[in-house]
Formats: C-alpha cells, sequence, structure tokens
C-alpha cells in the first residue's frame, strides 16, 4: 500500500494550530471570517508581515432588478 502523500499544513488548514506559526496568521483567519464580501490585504516589508487591512464591501439590492449573475452574464463589464 502507498502511503497518503503527505500535505503542506497551508493545504489543511492547520496553520493556526502549530505552535511556533507566526500570529499574523490567527489575525487574517479571523479577519476573513469577519467579512461577507470585502478584501483582506496582507503588507510584507523586507521578508516581514508588517500590516493587515480589511475593507468590508456591503452589497445593495435594489428591488425589481436582476444582478448580471441572475442573468447569467460574465464576470466582464456590462454593456447594456
Amino acid at each position: 500500500m502507498n502511503p497518503e502523500p503527505s500535505r503542506k499544513p497551508a493545504e489543511t488548514g492547520e496553520l493556526a494550530a502549530q505552535p511556533g506559526v507566526n500570529p499574523w496568521i490567527s489575525v487574517v483567519e479571523e479577519k476573513v471570517r469577519q467579512l461577507r464580501f470585502g478584501i483582506v490585504q496582507i503588507t510584507i516589508h523586507e521578508g516581514k508581515v508588517v500590516q493587515i487591512d480589511s475593507t468590508e464591501r456591503t452589497r445593495l439590492e435594489i428591488p425589481g432588478e436582476t444582478t448580471r449573475r441572475q442573468r447569467g452574464g460574465s464576470k466582464g463589464p456590462s454593456i447594456d
């Protein structure tokens, strides 16, 4: 029998649970969990994480309007 191929911690979602892993990883995970729509941006200087920003987007639905997804449209700009 062949043993299962070893997987990197990043592939298994186990980074935050490992001792010695950089604490910024748990900050990024928490920011991702808090967002419904948005961006989490990591700023790195000289190989070290120095800043983590998150921007939350608020999506508004207009009654009677269909979204691009509901119309089956592409992800590109609309030419209506």
